[in-house]
C-alpha cells in the first residue's frame, strides 16, 4: 500500500510521536487520512488541522495502521479509548518502551497483527534507528508497511525475537544516553588539562559527532577507523593504552548494557 494511501490513527503524539508524523507527511502522506489522539497537542500539531489532520477524534471506518506512541503508564487507559479500532484488518503498531506484544494481544484479540517498534531519540532529527519485531499474524506486506513508516525518522533492523528487545532497548535505546555521557567525560578532561569549560565542549561535542558521521558515512568498521587514527606510540596510542587497558571501556559498557537490560526485563514483569 502506498503512503499516500495510508489511513492512520495516531495514539499519542509527543517527542517521538511528532517526529514520525512528520517524516510520514514530508514523504507524501494525507493529512485529511490522518487522525491524531494527543491531550496536550503542540502548537505545530494544532497547524497541521488547517491541511486537514483530524485532531482528538476518532475515524468512522478501521485505519489501516493503529499506532500507539504513548507512555507505556498510561497504554492500558489509551487502549481502552481505542479498543475497537484493534481489529484483524488493522495492523497496530506500538513504539511504547516496555509494552510486550502480549498486552495488545490480550486486549484487542489472539487474532490481532502486532509489531512492536523500538526508536531511539535521535528519529526526532531523522537519524535514528529502530528495532522491529512481529506477532505471527503480521503478513510480510504488512511488515514492510511498517518498516516503512519506521524507515521515515531512520535505519530499521528486524529481530529474531521479541527477548531481543531488551538488549535493544538497552544498547541503542539507552545508548544515545552514554555517547552524551562521553561527551560530558570528555569536556570535563579537557578541562583538566587546561581548556577553558566552553572550548573543551565545543571540541568534545564536534568530535563525537564527526567521528559518528565517519561511522556512518564510510565502509570501514570501528576497529579499521580506530586503527586508521593511531599512530605507533603516538599521542592517540598513549590516551588509549589508558582506555583500554585491561579491556576497561568493553567491560564498563559491557556491565552498562547489561545492567539496562535487566532493568527493561523487571519493567516488563510489572
Amino acid at each position: 500500500m502506498k503512503l499516500t494511501d495510508l489511513s492512520v490513527l495516531l495514539v499519542g503524539c509527543g517527542k517521538m510521536g511528532s517526529a514520525l508524523l512528520k517524516g510520514w507527511l514530508d514523504k507524501g502522506l494525507e493529512p485529511g487520512n490522518v487522525h491524531v489522539l494527543e491531550p496536550y497537542p503542540s502548537a505545530w500539531l494544532q497547524q497541521q488541522t488547517q491541511q486537514g489532520l483530524r485532531l482528538n477524534c476518532l475515524p468512522k471506518s478501521l485505519p489501516d495502521v493503529l499506532v500507539l506512541a504513548t507512555k507505556p503508564q498510561i497504554m492500558s487507559d489509551a487502549i481502552a479509548s481505542i479498543e475497537p479500532f484493534g481489529s484483524q484488518s488493522t495492523l497496530v503498531l506500538s513504539i511504547a518502551a516496555g509494552s510486550p506484544i502480549r498486552l495488545f494481544e490480550d486486549r484487542f484479540g489472539a487474532n490481532v497483527a502486532v509489531v512492536r517498534a523500538m526508536p531511539n531519540t535521535p528519529a526526532a532529527i531523522g537519524a535514528g534507528i529502530t528495532a522491529l519485531v512481529a506477532n505471527n499474524n503480521v503478513t510480510d506486506d504488512q511488515m514492510q508497511l511498517a518498516e516503512g513508516l519506521m524507515a521515515s525518522v531512520g535505519k530499521t533492523i528486524t529481530l529474531e525475537t521479541e527477548d531481543q528487545m531488551h538488549a535493544v532497548t538497552a544498547l541503542s535505546g539507552s545508548g544515545p544516553a552514554y555517547v552524551f555521557a562521553l561527551a560530558e567525560a570528555m569536556t570535563a578532561a579537557g578541562v583538566a588539562a587546561g581548556l577553558s569549560e566552553t572550548i573543551a565542549s565545543q571540541l568534545a561535542c564536534a568530535t563525537v559527532s564527526g567521528a559518528g558521521r565517519m561511522l556512518e558515512e564510510t565502509p570501514d568498521s570501528p576497529s579499521t577507523l580506530r586503527e586508521q587514527v593511531t599512530s605507533p606510540k603516538g599521542t592517540t596510542a598513549a590516551g588509549l593504552d589508558v582506555l583500554q587497558r585491561k579491556d576497561a571501556l568493553t567491560y564498563l559498557l559491557t556491565a552498562t548494557v547489561k545492567a539496562a537490560a535487566r532493568r527493561s526485563v523487571a519493567l516488563s514483569d510489572t
